[in-house]
């Protein structure tokens, strides 16, 4: 990267951001696999997996957006909270597309996330049903091993993948 594009993107703002660790009863984690590029948002081939996540709007509550986002993305209400990290950063990778894109005024996404138990049945979550005006990200979901889920996300997330899942892992079991 250029000396001129990190001078762009180091004085842009974070995007404030929940992300989601939906466990079930047996500890599987909930991950849905984007079928899409969204602007700096991006899938590689074989790395299009990744656990609900998505932007705080004006004057909401980390917690309120949460379980916003998680109806929004995946259909599911029946969820407990169980536990929540400090906020935590990644950056977007380069980004060369339309400069009014919804994400291009960001230089990554500032997160706090969120261990939810699941305490509802497999066929309240569908993915595909666009919620709130929002399309649907998610194809298709499954039930994951936590420690398992940094290996199927884009090379950005990781290390955040990575902190989830150390933190989370008592959820896990």
């Amino acid at each position: 990267m250029t000396a001129a594009i990190d001078s762009a993107m180091s004085n842009k703002p974070y995007r404030p951001n929940v992300g989601i660790a939906l466990f079930n009863a047996s500890g599987g984690v909930l991950i849905g696999r984007r079928f899409r590029d969204d602007g700096p948002e991006i899938i590689l081939p074989g790395l299009e997996w990744q656990m609900p996540q998505g932007g705080i709007d004006a004057d909401e509550n980390p917690r309120d957006a949460v379980m916003r986002e998680l109806w929004e993305e995946t259909g599911a209400t029946s969820a407990e909270p169980l536990g929540e990290t400090e906020w935590m950063t990644y950056e977007f990778p380069a980004y060369d597309g339309p400069p009014d894109h919804r994400l291009a005024k960001f230089r990554g996404q500032r997160q706090k996330w969120f261990a939810l138990r699941y305490t509802g049945r497999d066929d309240e979550i569908d993915p595909l049903t666009p919620r709130n005006g929002q399309p649907a990200e998610f194809d298709s979901w499954r039930w994951e091993r936590l420690d398992r889920v940094a290996d199927l996300v884009v090379p950005f997330r990781r290390e955040v993948y990575r902190t989830v899942a150390r933190t989370f892992a008592g959820f896990a079991r």
